[in-house]
């Protein structure tokens, strides 16, 4: 697990050094909206998080209920 982490780490930093290496626009090109696939990342973070938390609580209800 800690191995994961290490490369998503790795892979969202080479993600942001090779986005800033890109040339810039004119001052007359209009920026593009993010709100659209952002929200829907964000939204599957937060759900996948939840996730997490009940399944990890389960489990700690199964090893009390185990210890009785």
């Amino acid at each position: 697990m800690e191995r994961r982490k290490w490369i998503i780490l790795l892979i969202l930093t080479c993600l942001y050094f090779s986005g800033k290496a890109q040339p810039g626009f004119n001052n007359n090109v209009e920026d593009a909206p993010i709100d659209g696939g952002l929200s829907v990342l964000l939204a599957a973070g937060v759900g996948y998080g939840a996730k997490k938390l009940r399944d990890q609580q389960i489990a700690q209800r199964k090893d009390v209920c185990e210890e009785d």
